[in-house]
């Protein structure tokens, strides 16, 4: 791995060397750009709007488009003096509970390698952390952007996950948030028991990326010469149910049999139902028999 970032973390009046490596990397495989024809690579060329001329990139400037077609032009002048910091510092402002952050703000992960002779401060801070079961929340600029974010550890590493702002979080506005639904409590024992039939532990890699894997299948095949095979056509998916209750049911009798559980014996509580729609049938003749009389006078 290459460090894209060297600083220091600032804890209090201890200052640690660190340097900052990206902690994932997408595995999407992508594509150019080609004439369909010979394979050539697609070249693009930066054409001003207005006069059509091909622009190189020294004369390319950084523009904010206020409306109206006005364009305010910013210099390397004008960002010299903003207020970002420039000490290559990791400054931690607080420590807080990790279950106090919601999850949406974390926006991407890198791992902390102590530099030089930090790694006795850096394995405190680590162990510190571990101890109080806290996360830093820290600011931190990369990329000529300052952000917030947090530390804590990961596998025996300390981990900065970089955050979005509060005011970069969308506030959900959808109609159904309005209406005034309301769910059986024997429907939401139901759903209840779907959750409890599909629990488990997670375990990340158990889980792949089914589409890159048979996209990759088809690109080997290219490179070989074979023959491709066209991958299994997915089922469709289910159409939308009408009884939620029997839409539940069988979503857990579904789960139970993909994990090869039998079906649970007969229980009390389950002849119930049964009891139930007797009681229910009794009702439906008495119904019938006045129907027939009524067939009776009228005749």
């Amino acid at each position: 791995m290459r460090a894209i970032w060297k600083g220091a973390v600032s804890f209090g009046l201890v200052s640690i060397a660190v340097k900052l490596y990206s902690a994932t990397e997408e595995k999407d495989i992508r594509f150019h750009q080609v004439h369909r024809t010979d394979g050539g690579r697609i070249k693009y060329q930066r054409t001003c709007s207005v006069d059509g001329e091909v622009v190189s990139y020294d004369d390319i400037a950084k523009g904010y488009d206020i409306g109206g077609g006005e364009m305010v032009i910013l210099t390397d002048e004008d960002f010299a003096d903003l207020p970002l910091t420039t000490s290559r510092a990791i400054d931690v402002l607080e420590f807080v509970p990790a279950e106090q952050i919601d999850p949406i703000l974390f926006a991407k992960s890198y791992y902390l390698e102590p530099e030089g002779q930090a790694a006795k401060p850096y394995v405190l801070l680590r162990d510190a952390l571990q101890d109080a079961d806290r996360v830093a929340i820290v600011k931190i600029a990369i990329r000529q952007r300052e952000q917030l974010a947090t530390l804590r550890v990961h596998e025996g590493v300390l981990v900065l996950n970089t955050m979005l702002w509060p005011d970069e979080v969308r506030t959900p506005d959808f109609g159904f948030l309005d209406e005034d639904i309301e769910t059986r409590p024997a429907e939401l024992a139901m759903a209840s028991s779907l959750i409890d039939s599909m629990a488990g532990s997670f375990k990340a890699e158990e889980f792949t990326d089914n589409y890159r894997a048979a996209l990759q299948e088809v690109i080997d095949a290219k490179v070989e010469g074979r023959e491709i095979v066209q991958p299994e056509e997915a089922e469709e998916a289910p159409a939308a149910a009408v009884d939620l209750m029997a839409a539940l049911k069988a979503s857990v009798e579904r789960a139970k049999a993909a994990r090869g559980e039998s079906a649970p014996a007969p229980t009390p509580a389950k002849k119930a139902p049964a009891k139930k729609a007797a009681a229910k049938k009794a009702p439906a003749a008495k119904k019938a028999a006045p129907a027939k009389k009524a067939v009776k006078k009228s005749a």
